[in-house]
Formats: C-alpha cells, structure tokens, sequence
C-alpha cells in the first residue's frame, strides 16, 4: 500500500522521468509508467532512411530504456498511442504558424493542448490521483491569506490556485513551457524535479541503477522533426511550396529588393544566416509578409521593439488583474532562453493583454509565447499576436527617436 497514492509518470526513456520516477517511487508513491507515442521518425524523415539522433522521445530504444526503468521500480508500464491528437493538434499548428509568417513553439502547445489532457484522461483510467513529467519546474498550491489583503494591481493574488514557478537550476529551467497548463490540471500535477539541478539528476539516476539513461544526452529538437531540418519537414508535408521561391528580399529601409528567396515560410524573424546578401553589414530577417511571399530584411537595429500584444493568455499566479486596464509591473521572457526584461503587462480583455518593455527586445517574434514572472512564479503567458512598430524606426547605432506607448 503506497503512503501517497498512485501517479502516472510521463516516462520518455531519458534520465529526467527516470529520475522523477524514481523520486517518487522513493518518496512513497505507487507509480504507474506511461510512454506516449506522439510522432513516428520515418514519417518526420520521410521514409529516407536518415540517420536518427538520440532524442529521448518516440523511438523503439527509447520506450525500451522506459520499460526497463519501471521494471526496476516494480511499476507497470504502459505505451500510449497518441499520434492522432498530436498530429491534429500540435503538428498541423506547427506548419499552419510557418505558412502564415509565424514562429511556432509546439512543445508549449503540446503541454496545452495535449501532453497534460492525454496523461490525466489514462490516470483517471488507472485509478491514478497524480500525474507527473520530468520538467524542471515547481508547481505549489498557494495558501489562501490568513487576513484580507489589501487592494492590489494583480486583482485576488494567488490565494487558492496552482503557481507554477521556476526551476531551482536556472540553466534547466522549463517553467516557461508550462504558462498554459490550465488550473485542474495543475492541481494534480507533480514536478519532482524542481528542487534539483541537472547534475544532481545524472548522479541520483547512476545510483539508482540506471546506467542505461544516466548518460544519455538531453533533447533539444522538435520531436516530430528529428533532424532540425523544420525546412526539409514542410517542404515533405506541402509540396507545392517550392513554388514560393524566388519572392523578393526587400530592405525594410529603403524597399529596395535586394535578391530573390526560397519561400516566406523557410524564414523567421531575427534569422541571419541563408539569406545569401552582402550589404557591407549584417542582414536578418525583420518579418515575413505572406499575402506577398515576401522576406523583409534589415540591420540588427530594426529588429529592436518595446512593445507586444498577446492572445490566448493564460494567467497563472492570480486570476487576471481586475478586467481590462489593469496592469503590473512583471519579468518578461520572449523566447525559451531569454534572459528577460522588466515589463509593465496590462490587461485587455478576458485572454488577451499588451506589454511594453523597459528597453528594447531584439527579435520579438509573433507566434512564439511570451511569458511573465512575479520572481520566481508564472504570472501568465500568451501568444505574441503582433510588435506594433514605434513612430520611427530604430537609428542604426541602437537609440531609439521614438517609443511606442500602449
């Protein structure tokens, strides 16, 4: 008889759910393995054959190193078949946001929109109270306040949800691909892993026997895209956009066309590399126009923006702030491994919201997801919809003439 209860671990064969496994397991919980299926590599590939890079997701080996690790654990395990909703859902989302001129991040959809729903539907099939992922996040239930707290900006405070917060390793740290996780799934949801750093993880894993995953390297690429080659990918699933080639590259400046490219889809904004332009100074990419097929490029100076409207926003800490207009100082990230930067966020309606940023952020991306902290905690996240452009563009030397106000 467990002291806990039972859990159903997301087991992907890499050494993070092995070792939250194993956490658990030791911790006195009665743990049920799960390996999900979401993608098949020859399918990603093509068919060609291509050599495969270890993923730690999806492939035979992979599942394999799971099953061994709940064996050891004295834990069934299961293989779940969810390749039908991730593909209806996360796949044609992914490829969908490229055609449309958007930067896509389908791990952040996956957690939406599938990975959380897919789990808790198999736990309550198993008799299972708890899920639980290797992610290197923090989720708590915040305590409700012993007396009334004063008035503030952010509306009721956390009192009574789910917080999902920072990691304690920095460098690992994977809150921001959880801002969506909705607030019943949180609320049976462990992150074992929070407390730990990555080399911690490694030691704990070889001295619980698992030699076979200890080693293993980490996961980076999209799952379903196993050779990073996103390009090679839609050009298999949308033939027809080889048509696309040769739109104009035009100067965001000047309007010059300064060359030809290979189709709007295969760029992204802040991209540098490919564009095949000798100006006499760096080039990037500074958006797509797809109604066109055109790439606009420009110096590194006008990829500088302050501001972002979101949609979709989900609030974590506190419930939103008190309808549309209000607004909070925050940290906000742009992108998986940015550093941040202070933010004022305001609320614009019941899933949508603005941000102006301290200092310029280079290379705000639509499509991608934004994300805002109060410290450690996920104050909400959203999709970048759109960086509205200041009065005047960017001088080259950095400084901006003017900034747009929200």
């Amino acid at each position: 008889m467990s002291r806990h209860g039972r859990v159903l671990v997301a087991m992907s064969g890499g050494v993070d759910s092995s070792v939250a496994a194993g956490l658990l397991h030791e911790g006195g919980y009665e743990v049920v393995g799960v390996t999900m299926k979401t993608w098949d590599y020859e399918t990603s590939l093509g068919g060609s054959g291509a050599s495969r890079k270890q993923s730690g997701c999806c492939s035979l080996d992979d599942m394999n190193d799971a099953r061994a690790v709940a064996v050891a654990l004295g834990a069934s395990h299961t293989v779940v078949d969810i390749r039908d909703e991730f593909g209806g859902w996360v796949v044609d989302r992914f490829a969908g946001d490229y055609l449309a001129g958007r930067t896509p991040n389908p791990c952040v959809l996956c957690n939406t929109h599938i990975k959380w729903a897919a789990l808790l539907k198999r736990a309550d099939a198993l008799g299972c109270e708890h899920i639980a992922t290797g992610h290197y996040a923090r989720v708590r239930e915040a305590a409700p306040p012993e007396v009334p707290a004063p008035p503030s900006r952010v509306g009721r405070g956390g009192a009574g949800r789910f917080v999902v917060s920072r990691g304690l390793d920095r460098a690992k740290d994977q809150s921001y691909v959880l801002w969506g996780v909705a607030q019943d799934h949180l609320a049976r949801t462990l992150l074992p892993l929070g407390g730990h750093a990555k080399p911690e993880i490694r030691r704990l894993a070889a001295e619980m026997g698992f030699d076979h995953v200890a080693g293993k390297k980490d996961s980076y690429e999209i799952c379903f895209v196993p050779d990073d080659d996103y390009r090679g990918f839609l050009r298999r699933r949308h033939p027809a956009l080889g048509d696309l080639a040769g739109g104009p590259l035009v100067h965001v400046e000047t309007g010059e066309v300064l060359g030809a490219h290979d189709g709007y889809p295969f760029y992204t904004v802040g991209q540098r590399r490919g564009l095949g332009l000798a100006l006499g100074e760096p080039a990037y990419v500074v958006r797509t126009e797809p109604a066109t097929n055109t790439v606009v490029v420009g110096p590194r100076s006008a990829l500088a923006a302050r501001a972002l409207t979101l949609d979709g926003v989900v609030w974590g800490k506190t419930p939103g702030l008190e309808g549309a207009g209000g607004e909070v100082e925050a940290w906000g990230q742009i992108r998986h491994r940015d550093p941040g930067a202070a933010a004022v966020l305001r609320q614009t309606g019941a899933d949508t919201a603005e941000a102006v940023f301290a200092e310029p952020r280079a290379a705000v991306a639509p499509g991608q997801a934004a994300v805002f902290y109060d410290g450690d905690d996920v104050l909400a996240g959203g999709w970048i919809e759109s960086v509205p452009a200041p009065p005047s563009a960017a001088s080259r030397d950095g400084a901006f003439v003017a900034l747009p106000t929200l």
